[in-house]
């Protein structure tokens, strides 16, 4: 069973990757200073578990990360910073950036 939604899109030199937990699809994330759509358009890509997420994130430049799975996952990784993650109420989201 998929654990995350992974989108991979190209913009110029960029390489960018939206990833968040399934479950949170289509959903508004209150919590935080403003509230946050996952919208379907920008995450809604290929099912996947979480080692082809973490695959798919090294192959980016930017990475935009929703839920706790995905989130979790890429801190354990050495991928993110847990002082990086930002909260809407429990939910975490995280941006990386590869200059």
């Amino acid at each position: 069973m998929p654990e995350v939604y992974v989108k991979t899109m190209r913009h110029g030199r960029d390489v960018l990757v939206a990833i968040c937990d399934v479950e949170l699809l289509g959903k508004t994330l209150e919590g935080g200073r403003v509230p946050f759509k996952v919208n379907e358009t920008f995450y809604k890509g290929v099912p996947a578990d979480l080692d082809e997420a973490l695959e798919a994130m090294r192959r980016a430049t930017i990475c935009n990360l929703v839920g706790k799975k995905i989130v979790e996952a890429a801190i354990e990784n050495r991928m993110v910073h847990k002082s990086a993650v930002i909260y809407f109420g429990d939910i975490p989201h995280a941006q990386i950036v590869v200059l």
